[in-house]
């Protein structure tokens, strides 16, 4: 379980295929605080730390995961956002985030407003929905949702999560990984079975 609340960027320095599973090596002074079987969750996969050396790390992603999330749009040089598992007893700042993400977005809009952007995603249909003033994961990012409508939504960075997280690289046409709030996917699940 994650906050979505990103603790730094680690950089892409090898992307090795390896049948089906993909080995992703990264770069974070945050590594020399990792150990081999933890879970992080990288623009909000979760993803299982296989090798820690200094400020590298190695993670695999398997066919699922790949297939999934915007893993297979990633290169060399990225920037990813990262944040560790939650800590019980610890404040919980963002919201409650599973590391799994329901399915990839599209950036189709950025505004840069007079300190701030204003950044507008559209996804497939699906049984996925947002809300007003609701809880979205973005890249691992817990966001609130504004301008919420069929198929798409928008969020409003701040100045310290423009700086902090890759979104400061994102650009239109860009994909991102989306994972909705898991009490709205509840829900959802359970009218779906009432009709």
């Amino acid at each position: 379980m994650f906050t979505g609340i990103v603790e730094n960027v680690a950089l892409i320095l090898k992307l090795e295929k390896i049948k089906d599973n993909l080995n992703i090596t990264l770069q974070t002074s945050l590594a020399q605080e990792f150990k081999v079987d933890q879970s992080v969750s990288h623009n909000g996969i979760c993803l299982t730390v296989v090798d820690v050396s200094k400020e590298k790390y190695v993670v695999t992603a398997i066919e699922e995961t790949i297939e999934k999330s915007s893993i297979g749009f990633w290169e060399v040089g990225d920037f990813i956002n990262i944040e560790r598992a939650m800590k019980i007893g610890a404040r919980l700042d963002g919201h409650m985030i599973q590391g799994h993400v329901d399915q990839i977005s599209q950036c189709t809009e950025l505004i840069e407003k007079n300190g701030s952007w204003m950044f507008t995603f559209k996804y497939t249909s699906s049984n996925n929905v947002t809300v007003e003033k609701g809880s979205i994961a973005v890249n691992g990012i817990s966001l609130t949702v504004v301008n919420s409508k069929e198929n798409s939504f928008s969020v409003a960075i701040i100045p310290y999560t423009y700086d902090h997280t890759n979104f400061n690289r994102l650009k239109v046409g860009d994909n991102v990984n989306l994972e909705f709030d898991i009490l709205g996917k509840y829900i959802a699940k359970m009218l779906a079975k009432a009709l």
